[in-house]
């Protein structure tokens, strides 16, 4: 199969369209003709060697994906050819042995879920890592009802889902975005927006922070003493008589909650959205405009 593949570590030009071989399911495992690839900022960190202990190159990138089964290994019930699925390849564990960057992932059964009726496979690529992570962080904050929570990265997806979930939950949510991308920022259902130039020491305190850009430093100023801090990257420890509860969040495969993500976004209660979508064969470029930023919405690759 045709796949893409970091060569070396390195620039964007370091990933190359490769032949691969043919994944072949194994027992409990589905095989999926992908149809749309995520590029996420932890691809770009992997290509550029800042992730640690990753393998020798060469090997393959990609988290999420999206495409329909056209085999199954022993065992597999659930899935059959023809239906249309989405899932997350856990990477930090499969470290390019198995990565969403090509025409086949051959998938444990418990990464994917179905798809549902009214969402293309560009949009659904978008959601399993992303989504994830978003629901995660808010649950290990354990916020109380009505809660106060900023959320930076709210023009992003990590933010912008976090926003909207603990929002629909009751919680007030003021986010840190893009001043310009009003329309999108306003459909979020935060109490406020403040612009990304804010100085966050003034403003709060808040119980809760989720950093999800992550900013650092900044978005740490803004919790109150023994209030809550969630990253989605690990960041300076805080001094300790302020008594604040730091945690990193690390996406984890959870089916249920992926499958209630996926309801939530084919009934319009969460909202998700594409930038653009490029052929598999230009994942280099995909990769320098992610790297300049600004973008509104995720790049997909379309194998």
């Amino acid at each position: 199969m045709r796949a893409v593949a970091v060569t070396a570590m390195g620039g964007p030009g370091v990933l190359r369209v490769v032949e691969w071989p043919d994944p072949v399911p194994a027992p409990g495992e589905v095989l999926v003709r992908v149809r749309a690839a995520c590029v996420q900022p932890a691809d770009l960190a992997t290509r550029a060697g800042m992730i640690p202990g990753l393998p020798e190159p060469p090997f393959l990138p990609g988290w999420d994906f999206a495409g329909e089964v056209v085999g199954v290994g022993e065992g597999v019930t659930g899935h059959c050819p023809g239906d249309r699925v989405a899932g997350m390849v856990p990477w930090y564990l499969t470290r390019g042995t198995v990565g969403a960057y090509a025409e086949y992932v051959a998938a444990d059964r418990d990464w994917l879920v179905a798809v549902p009726d009214g969402i293309d496979a560009a949009t659904a690529a978008t959601v399993p890592l992303n989504a994830l992570t978003a629901r995660q962080a808010l649950d290990l904050m354990a916020l109380a009802p009505g809660s106060a929570l900023l959320v930076t990265g709210v023009s992003g997806a990590v933010g912008g889902f976090a926003a909207q979930l603990a929002a629909r939950a009751g919680h007030r949510v003021v986010g840190v975005g893009s001043q310009d991308d009003e329309a999108w920022v306003d459909g979020l259902g935060l109490a406020e927006v403040l612009p990304r130039s804010v100085d966050l020491a003034e403003v709060g305190p808040f119980p809760a922070v989720l950093d999800a850009v992550p900013v650092g430093p900044p978005a740490a100023a803004a919790v109150a003493d023994a209030g809550t801090l969630v990253t989605t990257r690990p960041t300076p420890p805080l001094d300790p008589a302020r008594k604040v509860r730091q945690e990193v969040v690390m996406a984890r495969i959870d089916r249920p909650m992926l499958a209630e993500l996926f309801a939530e976004v084919a009934a319009g209660r969460l909202r998700t959205r594409v930038a653009a979508s490029l052929p598999l064969a230009e994942a280099a470029y995909a990769h320098r405009l992610v790297q300049a930023g600004r973008l509104r919405g995720k790049i997909v690759l379309m194998p």
